[in-house]
């Protein structure tokens, strides 16, 4: 995929799209807190891959001063999150036990 404008609008539109709705989400199921709802880990990585995304579109070229000021804002939601981000592709086993923890919001 090449790193574009268009590109980069697209995933951040999903992102929002998809926060909107796990917010609906967690309203229906009774209020559920958004830090307790399963979902915030694929959300998370998301945010993650959204972010990276943004910068790397900045560090390839010339950008609009809004695009820039967006993907400021995912980086800064993104440093709220980052603990939820997945750690890497180790299996479980072999996860400290505090990664553990946060992997299953203990």
């Amino acid at each position: 995929m090449a790193i574009t404008v268009q590109n980069f609008i697209k995933m951040a539109n999903f992102y929002n799209q998809m926060t909107m709705m796990m917010s609906a989400i967690c309203v229906q199921k009774g209020g559920i807190a958004m830090e307790n709802y399963v979902g915030r880990f694929f959300a998370a990585d998301t945010l993650e891959f959204v972010y990276e995304y943004g910068r790397r579109l900045i560090e390839a070229g010339n950008v609009a001063p809004e695009v820039r000021t967006l993907v400021e804002r995912f980086h800064q939601q993104y440093e709220r999150v980052r603990d939820l981000t997945t750690p890497s592709q180790r299996p479980i086993y072999e996860m400290t036990l505090e990664e553990f923890e946060k992997l299953m919001n203990i």
